[in-house]
C-alpha cells in the first residue's frame, strides 16, 4: 500500500496572467486533488515575491476549505517569526472551529522572505537577529495549553475561541535545526526537500530516532515534500523543466518575478552565470514521466524513513498542474473518493 500523498500550492502566476486567476486554479487544484483521493492541500508563506499570490495561508486555508469537503487543508507554513504566537493561535483555533478536523498548522522558522521585507513585518531589528523561534513556539504552546507559570503576565489572557484547541501542528524545516526541535518537543516534521534535497535523508532520520512523545503526538509523523517537473514523457519534462530553470535563475539572482510560459522559456537566453547560480537549485526537482517521479518519491520515502509525501511543482500553467496531480495519483495508487 503506498504512503499517503498530498500537494504544496506555491500558488506560481505564470507570466501574462494575474494573481486572481492564480488564486481561482488553486481552489481548482484542491478540488481535483481531493476527489483523486490527495490527504492534504498546503498553502505556503511568501512575501515581496510578485510571482507567489498567497502571502496569507490562513486566507487561503479558509477559502479552499470551505470549497471542498474532505481533504485536510493546511499551511505550508506560517512563517512563525513574521507573527505573535496569539495572533496564530486565535487565527487557527478559528479554522479548526470552521472545518473540525480538517485543519493543519505548518510553522516554518525562515522569514519567507527578504531581510528588509522581514523587517516591515517585524518592525525589530533585534527580532531579524536573534533566533527566536523556540521560543514563539514555546509561547504558542502555551497559549493553546492555557500552561504558563502563575507569575507570568500572559497567564491571564484566554485564546478564542476558547472551547477550541489548535489543530495538528507540524515543524517545517530544510535543516536539521527543526527536525531537533520538534523532536524535543514532539510534534509532526515536514522537511522540504524541494529546498533542500541532499539534507532530507538525515535530518527526516535524526527526527524519528530522538523523537519524544508529548501531549501532542505519541509517535513520531514526517512529511517529505519533495518538488517535481511531470511530463508526459522524461523528455516532454526536460522541455518544461526549462521554465524551472529560467524561473531559478532570475530567483538566484535576486530578479524573482512571474513564472515564463514554455514560450517564453525556450526563447530565453541564459547566461553562462545565470546557468551556475540555478543549479543548485535545480538539483532540488525530480524530473520526468509520472512513473519516474513516482518511482524516485518511493525510493526517497524508503531512504527517509518518511510516513508520507508531499509534492509541489514549479510550474505555473494550470494544465501542467492538473497534469502532475491526475498523473501522479494514477501511478501512485490513490483510491477516488465518492
Amino acid at each position: 500500500m503506498s504512503l499517503p500523498l498530498s500537494f504544496l500550492d506555491l500558488c506560481q502566476i505564470e507570466s501574462g496572467s494575474t494573481s486572481a486567476a492564480a488564486l481561482r486554479n488553486a481552489v481548482e487544484l484542491a478540488q481535483v486533488a481531493e476527489r483523486l483521493g490527495y490527504t492534504r492541500y498546503w498553502f505556503a508563506e511568501h512575501h515581496n515575491t510578485v510571482g507567489l499570490a498567497s502571502g496569507s495561508p490562513e486566507i487561503m486555508i479558509a477559502h479552499v476549505a470551505a470549497h471542498t469537503r474532505t481533504i485536510r487543508v493546511g499551511a505550508g507554513g506560517v512563517m512563525l517569526p513574521n507573527h505573535a504566537p496569539l495572533r496564530v493561535a486565535e487565527a487557527f483555533r478559528l479554522l479548526e472551529a470552521l472545518h473540525p478536523g480538517r485543519i493543519d498548522l505548518g510553522l516554518g522558522r525562515a522569514p519567507g522572505t527578504d531581510t528588509l521585507t522581514a523587517f516591515a513585518l517585524r518592525r525589530s531589528e533585534e527580532a531579524l537577529r536573534v533566533d527566536q523561534y523556540p521560543q514563539l513556539l514555546a509561547e504558542l504552546l502555551a497559549f493553546d495549553e492555557q500552561s504558563f507559570p502563575e507569575d507570568h503576565p500572559f497567564r491571564a489572557i484566554k485564546v478564542t475561541p476558547a472551547d477550541v484547541r489548535l489543530p495538528p501542528i507540524w515543524l517545517l524545516g530544510s535543516s536539521d535545526f527543526s527536525a531537533q526541535l520538534a523532536a524535543d518537543v514532539g510534534l509532526a516534521y515536514s522537511f522540504a526537500a524541494h529546498i533542500n534535497f541532499r539534507a532530507a535523508i538525515p535530518a527526516m532520520r535524526m527526527y524519528r530516532e530522538r523523537f519524544q512523545p508529548s501531549e501532542y503526538r505519541q509517535t513520531p509523523h514526517a512529511i517529505l515534500a519533495v518538488g517535481v517537473v511531470v511530463g508526459e514523457t522524461d523528455e516532454h519534462a526536460r522541455e518544461l523543466l526549462r521554465i524551472v530553470e529560467i524561473g531559478m535563475a532570475a530567483l538566484a539572482a535576486g530578479r524573482p518575478g512571474k513564472m515564463p510560459t514554455l514560450e517564453e522559456a525556450q526563447r530565453i537566453e541564459l547566461s553562462p552565470l545565470d546557468l551556475q547560480r540555478a543549479q543548485p537549485l535545480l538539483q532540488n526537482v525530480i524530473v520526468g514521466d509520472a512513473t519516474t517521479v513516482a518511482g524516485r518519491m518511493r525510493e526517497l520515502a524508503g531512504e527517509s524513513q518518511a510516513d508520507e509525501i508531499m509534492v509541489t511543482t514549479f510550474l505555473p500553467n494550470q494544465a501542467d498542474r492538473l497534469r502532475t496531480v491526475e498523473q501522479l495519483a494514477r501511478v501512485w495508487g490513490l483510491q477516488p473518493t465518492a
